[in-house]
């Protein structure tokens, strides 16, 4: 009898997966064979890169309430440290880029290190000094470059087992395998006891403490997996879309960049981390159209970057106010509104 009642359950729990295949079909294989050169250059692969950072922050800010805003320093980190495995050592590349994640990782875990006092803005102010300490040793130490006079390297070719992975297609497959496995492993990451423990200290970190919550191993542990993500994503942003390896590519404003893609797109939740990116990636290109459309490409590009950031203000004012959960909360509740019309 069980049986025959659990039956229609477990049907409707594989088919609520059918909707991610479709998705991971149509962006593996339909979007390689049918999408312009241009829209996986400039649109795709600084979104991958971008979401991916989004991701690893969002584990740590939106699970575990530990302000940041150091993004960018840890994406220069793993950019470098690959650059550098690249240069010195011709290790293969699944271990370079394991080995770029494990150094943001322990300089994450060494600017991670106040959170075990500190909390809020001084937290928060702590991180930004990780942001100007990387950002002047990559520029102050050519050895990080490689002493490149101009400190701008060309990013090295990408290859595995042989097969070149230079080409932009080969390039937008291998940031989308590994942004997919990162966020699977992120969501058993949270879904998990590690994960419990964290939104357990976002709540409350003094009756964390009482209920027997690891409090300092817990943030130390969050701030290392998330510089991990953030420092591959940092690769993704320097080896498959800017193609090139320089600290400038992770400013103060790459920082702020990351910590908007997770207030848009939603605190708490993986699919905000995807949404925001989105966001972030197109709009620019939207309101550049626009401009060109609108006044024949007379206004100047720095005009244009300083009104694309009052609109970007004025949305995150407007999501906190009005929608502080974000485009994942919006999304969840027209899905609610179109299933009541179904």
């Amino acid at each position: 009898m069980s049986a025959i009642v659990d039956a229609p359950l477990q049907t409707s729990n594989n088919l609520r997966h059918w909707p991610l295949v479709a998705v991971l079909l149509v962006v593996f294989i339909g979007v390689p064979a049918f999408a312009p050169v241009y829209v996986l250059e400039a649109i795709l692969l600084p979104f991958l890169a971008l979401a991916l950072a989004g991701v690893g922050l969002n584990l740590l800010t939106g699970y575990g309430g530990q302000v940041s805003l150091g993004s960018a320093a840890f994406m220069a980190v793993g950019a470098f440290a690959a650059y550098n495995i690249q240069l010195r050592l011709s290790l293969p590349l699944p271990l370079t880029i394991l080995l770029s994640a494990l150094t943001a990782a322990a300089v994450g875990l060494i600017f991670g290190l106040p959170s075990l006092r500190l909390r809020g803005f001084y937290l928060a102010v702590s991180t930004l000094a990780a942001q100007f300490f990387v950002q002047w040793a990559l520029t102050k130490f050519g050895w990080f470059s490689n002493y490149s006079p101009s400190g701008v390297i060309s990013a090295p070719a990408l290859s595995w087992l042989g097969y070149s992975l230079d080409g932009t297609t080969a390039r937008y497959l291998l940031a989308l395998s590994l942004v997919t496995l990162i966020t699977l492993g992120v969501w058993a990451f949270t879904t998990g006891p590690l994960g419990n423990d964290l939104i357990a200290i976002r709540d409350n970190e003094t009756a964390a403490q009482i209920i027997g919550v690891p409090v300092l191993k817990t943030k130390l542990v969050a701030f290392a997996v998330s510089s991990a993500i953030i420092g591959v994503a940092g690769f993704l942003w320097a080896f498959t879309y800017l193609r090139t390896v320089e600290p400038a590519g992770f400013d103060l404003d790459r920082s702020f960049d990351v910590l908007f893609i997770i207030i848009i797109g939603g605190l708490a939740t993986l699919r905000g981390a995807f949404l925001g990116a989105g966001l972030i990636v197109v709009f620019p290109l939207l309101l550049s159209r626009l401009s060109a459309l609108a006044f024949g490409g007379m206004i100047d590009s720095g005009v244009l970057e300083l009104v694309q950031r009052i609109i970007l203000g004025v949305l995150i004012i407007a999501f906190l106010i009005a929608e502080p959960n974000g485009l994942a909360a919006i999304l969840d509740r027209v899905k609610r509104r179109f299933s009541r019309i179904l």
